[in-house]
Parts: C-alpha cells; sequence; structure tokens
C-alpha cells in the first residue's frame, strides 16, 4: 500500500462521516417527507460503522498512528474523544427524531449538518497541527452556527443563530492571530515543533505572551469560560432543544480536547505560566456560572450557566496538571478532566432528553414552572430528571460525583487544596438551583389557569436515549473504576 494510501487508512473513521453527511445532503431532496426518518437511520449506520472501526483499537491504546506529514494523529488519547463523540451524536440523532417531528421541522439536512460537525470534532480531537485543529473547529462551528437557526419560524431561534455566528467569528480571528504569532515564534505550526521551538522558555518573550493569550480567549470560547461565555445563554435558549444538547455535550468535549492537546503537546513548556492563567479563568467562571445560574427561571438558560459553571470544574483538572508534580500528578489532572466530560455528558443528554419530552407533550417546557406537578402526572419522567439534577450536582452515588471526585482530588495532590474547597463550596451552592428544578416537580401543583395538562409520551427513541443516559449515570457512579481505567491509560503525556 502506497503511503497516500496508508494516510487515508487512518481517517477511515472522518471519510466514512464526510462521505455519509455529502449522501445525506444529496439524498435530501430526493426523499419524501414521509420517509425523512430513512435518513436518521443511515446516520446511524455510519456511527455504528465508525464506531467498529475506532473500538476495534481500544486494545491497542498504546499505539500512535500519524498521517499526512504529522499533521493528524490517532492515539489512545484521539479514540478516547472520538468513541465518546460517536455515543454522543447517535444519542442525539435518536433524540431528534421525535423532536423534530413534534416541531413538524421535516429536514433531511439536520442530520447531514450533524455529521459535518462530528467530522469537524474528529478533526480536532486527532489534529497534530494548529492549522488542522482550527479547520475542523471551523468546520464545527460552520455547521452548529446552521443547526442553532433551523427553526427559521422562530425569530429566538434566528437570534441565537446569528449571535453565535457574529462571537464565533470574533473567536476564530483571535484564535487564527493567536496561530499566526505561534508561526512567527517556532517557524511553524505542527505542535512538536511549538514544543521544541519554545523549550522552557517562559512568558518573558511578549510574543508568547500574546500567543498564549488569545489562544485561550479562542478556545474559551468554544468552552463557554469565563469572560468568553456571553453567546452560551441567549444560543442555548434559542437553539432547538436538541441542537442545544449537542453543543453543551460534544462541542464542549471535542473543544476541551483540542484545548488540551495544544497547551499540554504544543505549549507544554510553558505550564508553570499557563496554569496561572487557567487558574484566574477557572475561578471567574466557577463564581459566574454558579451564581447567575441561581436567578434563571427558564430551564435551558439555567443549564446554560450550569455548562458554564461545569467547563470551571473541567479546568481544575487542568491546572492541577500544569501544577502537578511528576508525570503521574500531571496524568492525574488530565485524566480527571477526560473523566469528567465523559461523565458530563450522560446526565446533560438526560436532562435535555426529559426536556424534549415536554416538547413532544405539547408545552414548552423551558420555564421550571412547567415541571410543576410533575411527579404526579408522569412519576417515571420526574424520577429521571431527578436523577440527572442529582447528578449534575454532584451528590453520591451519581456519576457526577465521581466526576466533581477526580478534579478535587487532582487539585488537591497538585498542592491546591485550597482551590478544591472552593470549587466544594460552589458546588453546594450549585445543588440550590439543580433541587429547585426537584422541589418544583414534587412539591407544586401546575397552574390550574392554564388548563388540562397532556401527558408526557416518551418515543421509542427517546426512551433509548433515557435508558442509555439514566444506566450511565447510575452505573458510572457505583462502578466508574472502568471509565477511570480508560482514561489513565489514554492521557496525554505531559513533559
Amino acid at each position: 500500500m502506497t503511503s497516500y494510501g496508508a494516510d487515508l487508512l487512518v481517517i477511515l473513521p472522518e471519510l466514512i462521516v464526510v462521505g455519509a453527511a455529502c449522501l445525506l445532503l444529496v439524498l435530501e431532496p430526493l426523499t419524501p417527507p414521509s420517509r425523512k426518518e430513512l435518513l436518521a437511520w443511515l446516520s446511524l449506520g455510519a456511527l455504528a460503522l465508525c464506531i467498529g472501526l475506532t473500538g476495534g483499537q481500544i486494545s491497542v491504546l498504546n499505539l500512535r498512528v500519524s498521517a499526512f506529514s504529522d499533521l493528524v494523529v490517532v492515539d489512545g488519547y484521539a479514540r478516547f474523544w472520538k468513541l465518546l463523540l460517536y455515543g454522543v451524536t447517535g444519542l442525539t440523532i435518536l433524540m431528534s427524531l421525535p423532536y423534530l417531528k413534534a416541531e413538524r421541522l421535516q429536514l433531511g439536512e439536520y442530520y447531514g449538518f450533524i455529521l459535518l460537525a462530528l467530522s469537524g470534532m474528529m478533526v480536532m480531537v486527532s489534529g497534530a497541527d494548529l492549522l488542522t485543529i482550527y479547520l475542523g473547529t471551523e468546520l464545527m462551528s460552520l455547521s452548529l452556527y446552521v443547526m442553532a437557526g433551523l427553526k427559521r419560524s422562530s425569530p429566538r431561534s434566528l437570534e441565537a443563530s446569528a449571535k453565535y455566528f457574529v462571537l464565533g467569528a470574533f473567536s476564530s480571528g483571535l484564535l487564527l492571530y493567536g496561530i499566526s504569532l505561534l508561526y512567527g515564534v517556532a517557524g511553524g505550526t505542527k505542535l512538536g515543533a511549538v514544543a521544541a521551538a519554545i523549550g522552557s522558555r517562559g512568558f518573558d518573550d511578549p510574543l508568547l505572551l500574546i500567543a498564549t493569550i488569545l489562544l485561550a480567549a479562542g478556545f474559551g470560547f468554544k468552552l463557554a469560560v469565563v469572560p468568553f461565555h456571553m453567546w452560551t445563554p441567549d444560543v442555548y435558549q434559542g437553539a432547538p432543544t436538541s441542537v442545544t444538547a449537542f453543543m453543551a455535550v460534544a462541542s464542549k468535549a471535542a473543544s476541551f480536547a483540542a484545548f488540551l492537546r495544544v497547551f499540554v503537546e504544543g505549549l507544554g513548556g510553558l505550564k508553570a505560566d499557563w496554569s496561572n492563567l487557567f487558574l484566574l479563568l477557572c475561578l471567574v467562571t466557577l463564581i459566574l456560572g454558579n451564581l447567575v445560574a441561581i436567578v434563571q427561571t427558564n430551564i435551558k438558560r439555567m443549564l446554560a450557566y450550569s455548562s458554564i459553571a461545569h467547563a470551571g470544574y473541567a479546568l481544575i483538572g487542568l491546572v492541577a496538571a500544569g501544577r502537578g508534580m511528576g508525570e503521574s500528578g500531571g496524568a492525574s489532572g488530565l485524566a480527571s478532566v477526560m473523566l469528567y466530560l465523559a461523565l458530563y455528558a450522560f446526565m446533560t443528554l438526560g436532562a435535555f432528553a426529559v426536556i424534549g419530552m415536554f416538547r413532544k407533550g405539547g408545552l414548552e417546557g423551558e420555564d421550571i414552572e412547567d415541571f410543576a406537578g410533575l411527579a404526579k402526572r408522569q412519576p417515571l419522567a420526574a424520577f429521571l430528571m431527578l436523577v440527572f439534577m442529582v447528578s449534575l450536582a454532584g451528590i453520591p452515588p451519581t456519576a457526577g460525583f465521581i466526576g466533581k471526585f477526580y478534579v478535587f482530588m487532582a487539585a488537591v495532590e497538585a498542592g491546591l487544596a485550597w482551590l478544591a474547597v472552593v470549587a466544594l463550596i460552589f458546588a453546594a451552592i450549585s445543588a440550590y438551583y439543580y433541587m429547585r428544578v426537584v422541589m418544583v416537580m414534587y412539591m407544586r401543583e401546575p397552574d390550574p389557569s392554564a388548563g388540562e395538562v397532556p401527558q408526557l409520551v416518551a418515543s421509542p427513541a427517546l426512551t433509548v436515549v433515557l435508558a442509555c443516559a439514566v444506566a450511565g449515570v447510575i452505573l458510572f457512579g457505583l462502578f466508574p473504576n472502568p471509565l477511570v481505567s480508560l482514561a489513565l491509560q489514554s492521557v496525554l503525556p505531559l513533559k
């Protein structure tokens, strides 16, 4: 096999996803409205094939293969994130089936854009070059801009798409400018070349300082950390619920994956400096995300600020990795970030799936008061929402507790016990707004002036999503060792 053929074999999952996306966009105008769901099952078939290809390599996590002159790398770290992204995308597609039907949105191109966004995420997690990562980021972002505005009859959805696009374009400019400055310093954009060029130089070099700040700002927008979070509540509220779930989980996971690779593999020599920068971002993100979430009455906006706060918790692991004592300390910090985001996916997807049931039941399902009396009307739905809210609050024995436990322990091991205490205090504060949803479900009666409230019915597809989400939350809360072990084996070496 030629070297070019070998390179194509390395990126075969990406080629399958892109090929399926293009096929869906071609088939969409040829498919009658009554059969649009077939496009969703075609998407799931492509994902199943990718899971087989990537999952078959899970036993050789230490195998690192590069392609296209080291522009793309497939290692244990990339495989971990790709498997997570496949799962999240598949569950999002299943969640979308009843939602699009309830909204009367027979949009076959929706599934094509989901796969295009996924392909961008896959490039991000496998990129070994700053420009490769940038191109993946743009492919993901452009697809999400379109998806956020798919409800063209809704002014709020169009406003969300416009805000996301304008602020996203600004953040892309910052990211590209930071990459150009690093190119001026290192003479190349490959992460290995950047790491070799900067060595152990610190922020005494003004170009390195500015480049690092610009990269942090560019990625900070994708991660929704303060002060780059301003798009998050409006976009989460205005976008279709299934799109919001996809952005909250898949986009955040892919952005963190690329972010960690850039700062660990490319800028690892500056870890003593950037760890201080991220410590500051972590603190302000925890404070604003948790405090502003308290006053929200719209559950999607509440979950948006909750998502901001969770980005702050995940940053604790990166700060701990930068301050870690030796290689093992850094590894535990990075593994805690990977573990946290994997567990966060289950509880967040589950929460948005329950919200999606309201839309199917004929309600808005966005105001917290819409959940009043849910325990009497739909006990199972109320119980599932209870599980997801408890997990998001980090209460044992759920997966949310395990995620917070490992990032807090990483901070303690790195000599940052005070940071773990601060984060623990804000975790306790977060329990207020999560438990408020539970209180409304179990201790409030529905507003009688609203008329008869319809029963919520979960379609078979939505039932699968809820079953997977609640199983992940409970099983990984009780038996986290397999996922912890996988994260530790897949972690990037911190130099």
